[in-house]
């Protein structure tokens, strides 16, 4: 393959083969297809998404799918009327991680867990693109949607791909946003390297790459957030594309007990503060209790 679609990106880099036997280029192609058009509730998003597809030209074996949550909860109905879309976030939410007041004062932020495991501002509750009065919440269950949307892809084009539905996220640690998987199917979403050694013989006891958010990653610098192309094809990755729908995109929850950074700075304070206050209590309370006792047995 040379060169990349027309607005895609074609990033090349020679490294080592794994035999030894010089090199080999390693090169990945990103593209979003023009011509898809606003979806709306009850829209078959299988077709609309083959029919792009299928106009572009170009989805072969191996190419994974990258499709946009914001489509996919429309088509699936997922706009509710809510005249507050803080109510919208808060039914949303199973536990809050951290508020902030926005700066400019109309209002507090919240990251907050949502029902689907992820740790995003406002539950991923969106106010932009919908009717005034409504908002759209997540899809109800991404993984699944990725897993259908799949089975129709390949059937309809007649090649094995894997599908990611994709939703925009921020980071801890850095600055700015980007996208991240919430629903796959037919991707190895996790690159276990532990195991491994590294180009220098090392083991390599930590490293799991999030090949899912990567993907999702790229797609987003050729869909644009206002291009109107809710649609990316990712192709050079056909050795994570699996025969099976794999776990999903559910595998890049971490678990609770893994998890170093469950709460904001503020709100972990305050937790232990209150925690070391009520365990202070009940020490001093016990004590008390216990000089109660011997000197009421003294006397």
């Amino acid at each position: 393959m040379t060169g990349a679609p027309p607005g895609g990106t074609t990033p090349e880099d020679a490294t080592p083969r794994a035999d030894g036997q010089g090199a080999r280029a390693a090169r990945l192609e990103v593209w979003a297809p023009v011509g898809m058009g606003e979806v709306r509730p009850g829209d078959d998003l299988a077709r609309l998404v083959g029919d792009l597809l299928a106009d572009d030209g170009d989805v072969r074996d191996g190419d994974v799918v990258v499709v946009t949550s914001k489509v996919v909860s429309k088509a699936e109905g997922r706009v509710v009327e809510a005249a507050d879309r803080e109510d919208a976030i808060t039914a949303e939410t199973v536990r809050v991680v951290a508020t902030r007041p926005y700066p400019d004062g109309s209002g507090v932020l919240r990251i907050v867990e949502n029902r689907l495991g992820l740790v995003m501002a406002a539950a991923g509750v969106d106010a932009s693109n919908t009717p005034d009065g409504t908002v759209l919440l997540l899809p109800e269950d991404p993984d699944a949607s990725a897993r259908r949307l799949r089975q129709a892809l390949q059937a309809r084009l007649g090649v094995r791909l894997a599908v990611v539905l994709s939703d925009t996220a921020g980071r801890p640690w850095r600055a700015g946003l980007t996208d991240m998987a919430i629903g796959a199917a037919g991707l190895r979403p996790l690159l276990d390297l532990r195991g491994g050694v590294d180009a220098h013989g090392r083991p390599l006891s930590v490293t799991v790459t999030a090949v899912a958010d990567e993907v999702a990653a790229a797609s987003e610098l050729v869909r644009g957030k206002a291009d109107g192309r809710p649609v990316a094809v990712v192709r050079g990755l056909a050795e994570h594309v699996t025969d099976d729908d794999g776990p999903g995109a559910r595998a890049l929850v971490r678990p609770s007990d893994e998890d170093l950074f469950r709460l904001g700075s503020v709100e972990a304070h305050e937790q232990g503060r209150h925690e070391g206050y009520r365990a202070g209590w009940a020490e001093g309370h016990d004590a008390g209790y216990e000089a109660g006792v011997r000197a009421a047995d003294a006397g």
